[in-house]
């Protein structure tokens, strides 16, 4: 017997029914129509594109402070940082803008960090290996969605309050979940706050070996950091059903950022001369406030076809203020200045779908998604003490102005009841103009063809037994930061610390890709994979580093084609799926290993920067009455790469060993205890680069990474 369910899923999925009317979905997600019952239903076994989806209690079992403090320990998935200190997301160890990152569906504004995103404002989070055509395909290594939370099927009142205490950072934090429904109408306010200080020394340590062999350079810098960081996170959500079936969504996401920083780096210089400034005193505040707000019909017909529309705005203001204070090796003032600046972006989006159920096991769609964000920025600097070149600006003004269109079709087809098929196509234009008075305008444009294609076979005679196998066109578009001709300075300018400039003729990296895996489901939440895929990449974006006559400058440019290779195994699974009488113990584990080559580049080790080759994850979890106990070790190893035929960069292995004990005191008390980063793992990277005069400069970072321990105090009213 064949039910018709519906899911809230970003892909659609065919099936052998009709959708009925009076079927709902959640707003803006398409919908998703399956075989079997929803107790049976299994995203990652069933949908015919790739996909896995990390639900809210898993996010929030570790009862981490950051989404990316959860994301490190599911397997296939780094983070290019250090533990509780930021980063960035990486599928198949490529970080960079090679994997998309989306919340809702939607590229974050501006210069959003997900450091600042807490899992308790999180529903759950969709990783897609592989691209489809109703999301953008900038998406070379793979796109993670993350989804907000939404209205509770029942009246929902949450309250947790925690501490986190590390040698590090310290500081309160506490969440507030609410969630009403009635007939015709639904509520939901997700809310974070936290307030956390920053307390710790970072290292540096400064070589250059000359072209004898000798070293003729070596300074070692220690860095006094103090400062405090306060955010806060708001989801408010309204849903109105109507008659007829038509449905209103109102959902609104905020984010704002305090942050304040002191820092008095000291240079000390073992050998050859010391830097321009080797005492600098830095003072560093900035407020960021970010704000989305989107309005969403839908609609679905007796006929089994569903309409959907949106219409979103979105707002960011970032301003911030750097002080610096340099003395020079004698003791006299070097540098004695300020820079102010000041960003607002602003944009208007909307998304369109429209669904409809074919004979012959066909499900089409069709959509649009499109956009125009405005960016002006200002940038004022000043010194007391310094004295600049002649002409270099240091008032800076620019405007900018990103316009985007999107269209797609993508059919989902059952051709047997065992092998089904997606077919995707999307075209996708991109353009930017900019102008500024420290740089010519500036106009430049884009726009990419991407088919898709996923197919998943359910081997005959076999249970549990499945093969996929995808075809995907993708790209990445350069961002609008390495677009603008502007500059960054550093005061103690070098080849491993030197000026950054944009480059407006930056091209799109182009990309082919092939995805194969094999799939086996023995139990309930048991199965095992192993995949691989395939990527190559044109006009591959590299950085350059050069000598202006004056100082240092770090820019990108096209450099030809690369390669990328992947093979993950991944498995999960409970204990009793093994042996009957085991305890109630679920298991996860994954292994990642990831090979690029850049042609341009002569190896070895001519891997794409910054990728992370190898990565594993292990991860147990054990109930018993109220008592919940996990641990979790993820560990990534980078090892040296070789960006260009003279410059390197080296990132130091890491492992992150976590653990925590839930205890639920009754039905509405639970006490939590988190330990993060047990083996004090500190995080370290070394940037190089080889001048045929002068010899090898490297300059290698080290940072803190305490033991950090949060209590925390969960109350359901």
């Amino acid at each position: 017997m064949k039910l018709p369910m519906h899911y809230t899923v970003s892909l659609l999925i065919a099936a052998s029914v009709p959708i009925p009317a009076a079927a709902q979905t959640e707003p803006g997600i398409p919908q998703v129509d399956i075989r079997g019952s929803a107790a049976g239903y299994d995203a990652r076994r069933d949908d015919t594109a790739t996909r896995t989806i990390i639900k809210r209690d898993e996010l929030t079992r570790y009862g981490d402070r950051s989404i990316l403090d959860a994301l490190r320990r599911v397997p296939g998935v780094t983070i290019d940082g250090s533990s509780g200190q930021g980063g960035t997301i990486q599928l198949r160890g490529l970080g960079a803008g090679y994997t998309q990152v989306l919340i809702n569906g939607e590229r974050a504004p501006g210069n959003f960090s997900f450091d600042t995103l807490s899992p308790e404002v999180v529903e759950r989070i969709e990783v897609l290996r592989a691209a489809t055509a109703d999301l953008s395909t900038q998406a070379v290594a793979g796109t993670v969605n993350i989804v907000l939370r939404h209205v509770a099927k029942t009246r929902e009142r949450e309250l947790k309050l925690g501490m986190l205490g590390s040698d590090v950072f310290r500081g309160p934090n506490a969440s507030l979940q609410l969630s009403d429904r009635r007939e015709g109408f639904a509520w939901s306010l997700a809310g974070d706050g936290v307030s956390e200080r920053l307390d710790r020394v970072n290292g540096m340590v400064l070589e250059n070996t000359g072209t004898d062999g000798a070293i003729d350079l070596l300074r070692t810098t220690a860095t006094d950091e103090r400062g405090r960081m306060r955010r806060l996170n708001l989801t408010p959500r309204l849903e109105w059903t109507l008659a007829g079936g038509d449905k209103i969504t109102s959902e609104t996401f905020v984010n704002v950022t305090r942050f304040r920083n002191r820092g008095h780096a000291l240079v000390t210089t073992l050998i050859g001369g010391p830097p321009p400034a080797p005492d600098l005193v830095s003072h560093y505040r900035a407020d960021d406030e970010t704000a989305r707000t989107d309005l969403r019909w839908s609609r679905g017909f007796p006929s089994g076809a569903s309409i959907e529309a949106k219409l979103g705005l979105t707002g960011e203001r970032s301003e911030n203020v750097s002080l610096r204070d340099g003395r020079d090796a004698a003791g006299n003032p070097e540098t004695d200045g300020r820079i102010d600046g000041a960003r607002r972006d602003r944009g208007i989006n909307s998304t369109g779908k429209a669904m409809r159920k074919l004979g012959s096991g066909h499900a089409l769609a069709t959509g649009w998604d499109g956009s125009v964000t405005w960016r002006d920025e200002t940038r004022i600097e000043q010194d007391r003490v310094r004295t600049f070149p002649s002409g270099l600006a240091l008032d800076e003004t620019f405007e900018a102005r990103v316009t985007r269109l999107a269209m797609y079709a993508q059919d989902e087809w059952d051709i047997t009841p065992h092998w089904s098929m997606y077919l995707g196509l999307r075209w996708e234009g991109i353009r930017t103009r900019a102008s500024g008075n420290s740089f010519a305008s500036t106009r430049s444009g884009s726009g990419v063809w991407s088919p898709v294609m996923q197919t998943l076979w359910k081997i005959p005679g076999r249970k549990g037994d499945q093969m996929r196998f995808a075809l995907t066109r993708t790209y990445k578009e350069p961002d609008l930061w390495n677009l603008l001709p502007r500059r960054q300075a550093f005061e103690n300018n070098s080849a491993t610390e030197a000026d950054f400039q944009g480059n407006p003729n930056l091209k799109p990296e182009l990309a082919w890709g092939i995805d194969a895996g094999y799939e086996h489901y023995w139990a309930e939440n048991a199965m095992v994979s192993i995949a691989t895929s395939l990527r190559r990449i044109d006009d591959y974006t590299s950085n350059r580093i050069y000598f202006d006559g004056y100082r240092w400058i770090f820019t990108p440019v096209n450099d030809g084609r690369a390669e990328t290779r992947s093979v993950e195994l991944e498995t999960k699974f409970p204990l009793k799926s093994l042996f009957a009488d085991a305890p109630e113990i679920d298991v996860r584990a994954g292994v990642a290993r990831h090979w690029s080559r850049v042609e341009s580049v002569p190896g070895p080790d001519n891997r794409l920067e910054r990728q992370t080759p190898l990565s594993a994850n292990l991860g147990i979890d054990y109930r018993r009455g109220a008592l919940t106990l996990g641990s979790s070790v993820a560990h990534k190893r980078n090892g040296q790469v070789r960006v260009t035929a003279n410059r390197g960069y080296y990132t130091a292995p890491r492992t992150d060993l976590d653990a925590y004990a839930a205890w639920r005191i009754d039905a509405k008390r639970l006490l939590r205890l988190s330990l993060a980063n047990l083996l004090r793992e500190n995080e370290g990277f070394e940037p190089s680069y080889a001048d045929p005069v002068t010899g090898l400069e490297r300059r290698r970072f080290y940072f803190a990474g305490p033991l950090r321990a949060t209590l925390t105090y969960q109350l359901t009213f």
